[in-house]
């Protein structure tokens, strides 16, 4: 199972994170990922742990005040990033540009989804995963699995309908690691969150919870 998470915007020390998610990888024999904002990439990536970027915009070099280019998040340490996360929408053409952006850079790309529909127009576009992430669970404690596992076993299905090739990932609400279990039962390879590792009191033990069972 690969478990990424996602820092956002929240008032936590990403280096402090990064550090612990690394070593609890190391020690469990785990893929963990964290993916900080875009001005922290280098700090985190010097921590050692695999390090991913929260957007990439669907533009190549020019004209693009404020856009975040894939050349500049590889270069600053990211192995990967999220792409049409439910707080930074885009449309499925500039989905489609932005995974074509990171693959010029070789970024391993999720694209994320709301719902099974969702997932399957977005494996179409050849990502490396999709994520599906119910907007009304995330930030939530709980975990789209257990709130309605269909989501995730269809979104599952459509996906592999599309290009088995491309893994499934879930989030949304995943706090323990009773919620990466119930995800992988479901067909999913991995999980995203946040808040359960980025707003935790005691970060190293929220993530030993959830990698001890895999």
């Amino acid at each position: 199972m690969f478990i990424l998470v996602n820092l956002k915007a929240y008032p936590c020390d990403p280096v402090a994170v990064s550090s612990v998610a690394r070593d609890v990888a190391n020690d469990y024999g785990v893929r963990i990922a964290v993916a900080p904002q875009a001005a922290d990439l280098a700090r985190v990536d010097a921590t050692g742990v695999e390090t991913w970027a929260q957007h990439v915009s669907p533009v190549d070099h020019g004209s693009h005040t404020g856009s975040t280019l894939a050349e500049a998040v590889t270069e600053n340490g990211a192995e990967g990033t999220l792409i049409n996360h439910s707080e930074r929408r885009l449309t499925l053409a500039d989905i489609d540009d932005a995974v074509d952006a990171a693959r010029r850079t070789d970024l391993e790309t999720i694209v994320c989804a709301n719902d099974p529909e969702q997932a399957g127009a977005a494996a179409a576009l050849g990502p490396d995963a999709v994520a599906v992430e119910p907007p009304a669970l995330i930030g939530g404690d709980v975990p789209v699995a257990t709130a309605d596992p269909g989501i995730v076993e269809d979104a599952v299905a459509a996906v592999d309908a599309v290009d088995s090739d491309v893994d499934l990932l879930c989030g949304a609400g995943v706090s323990t690691g009773e919620d990466v279990e119930a995800a992988r039962e479901l067909g999913a390879t991995g999980v995203l969150l946040a808040s359960g590792v980025a707003k935790a009191d005691d970060p190293r033990s929220a993530l030993e919870d959830l990698v001890a069972g895999i």
